[in-house]
C-alpha cells in the first residue's frame, strides 16, 4: 500500500506496508538491554486481595504493572529537559513526527582508550545533504546490541565537535544505537548533549535525541522517511518507536 506525503516542498511516496522498525522493546522473557547500573525491567500482574489479576490464574483480564527506566531499558526519545534544571517534557516539545532522515553507518575511531564518533566521520557521509534527522548505526552491528549490558563498559560516544556539527547542519533529531551520545563517565560534562541542544545559547527545545535504536544490517545507508512515534509521557524522556520507510518517489512541488 503506497502513500503520498507532502513534506515541505516535496512529494514523497512510501510503501506503508513495509515499515522498518528500528526500536528495541522491553522483553522480560529474555535478556533485555540495560544501562546506567539499573536492575532489569519488570512486568508482573497486579494483585488485589490476594488474587493475581491474570487470565491464566482465573481472572477475566490480564492487568500488568511495568517497572522500567526509559534511559536504561528501551528505545527512548529525550529533549533538553533531560539535562536542564527545569524538567521540560518531550511530549510537549516534539510536535511533528515525520522527518526526512539519513541513515549512516560509522566505524568508531579509537582515541586513546575510547571509541568515538568524530565530526570528520559524520561530515564525510552527510556532506551537503539537507536532512531533518540522522540515524547512526555503529559497527560492529551485531544482534547482541538488543540485549547488551552496557554499565561499566565505556561504550562508544559522540565527540563534542561532532554534536556541534550536527547542530550547525540543522539536524533536529539524532538517533543512535548506543545508550548515550556522551561518554559513560565524563564527570557530568555531557558535552555532546549540551552541544546538540545548544544549552549555552538559543536552546533547541524542539530537538530530540533518541538512544538505544537498532538498525538491521539489511537496511542500506541513505535517505528515508522517519516516523518518530513516542509514548505520551510528560517527562524528559519517553519510550519511542522510530519507523523508517524507504522513499520510492521524491518530487518537488
Amino acid at each position: 500500500m503506497k502513500a503520498i506525503i507532502k513534506y515541505n516542498s516535496r512529494k514523497i511516496v512510501i510503501d506503508v506496508s513495509k515499515p522498518i522498525d528500528i526500536s528495541i522493546a522491553i522483553d522480560v522473557t529474555k535478556e533485555n538491554i540495560n544501562a546506567w547500573y539499573m536492575d532489569a525491567p519488570k512486568i508482573f500482574p497486579q494483585k488485589f486481595d490476594g488474587d493475581t489479576i491474570k487470565v491464566s490464574e482465573g481472572a477475566v483480564v490480564n492487568f500488568n504493572n511495568i517497572h522500567f527506566n526509559p534511559h536504561s531499558h528501551i528505545t527512548h526519545t529525550e529533549c533538553v529537559g533531560h539535562i536542564s534544571e527545569k524538567v521540560h517534557s518531550v511530549n510537549q516539545n516534539l510536535k511533528h513526527f515525520f522527518f526526512v532522515a539519513e541513515v549512516i553507518t560509522v566505524a568508531p575511531e579509537l582515541i586513546e582508550d575510547d571509541f568515538v564518533i568524530s565530526k570528520k566521520q559524520l561530515k564525510s557521509q552527510i556532506r551537503n545533504k539537507k536532512r531533518d534527522a540522522i540515524v547512526i548505526r555503529t559497527l560492529p552491528n551485531l544482534p547482541e546490541k538488543k540485549s547488551k549490558k552496557y554499565s561499566n563498559t565505556n561504550p562508544t560516544y559522540l565527540s563534542e565537535e561532532a554534536a556541534v556539527y550536527l547542530k550547525e547542519k540543522g539536524i533536529k533529531h539524532l538517533l543512535i544505537d548506543l545508550p548515550s551520545v556522551d561518554k559513560e563517565k565524563d564527570g557530568g560534562k555531557l558535552l555532546a548533549h549540551n552541544a546538540f541542544w545548544n544549552t549555552s545559547g538559543d536552546v533547541r527545545m524542539d530537538a530530540t535525541i533518541t538512544e538505544f535504536i537498532f538498525v538491521p544490517n539489511a537496511v542500506d545507508d541513505g535517505e528515508y522517511l522517519l516516523n518518530l512515534m513516542i509514548a505520551p509521557f510528560e517527562n524528559d524522556a519517553t519510550p519511542s518507536k522510530p519507523i523508517l520507510y524507504k522513499i520510492l518517489v521524491d518530487e518537488k512541488i
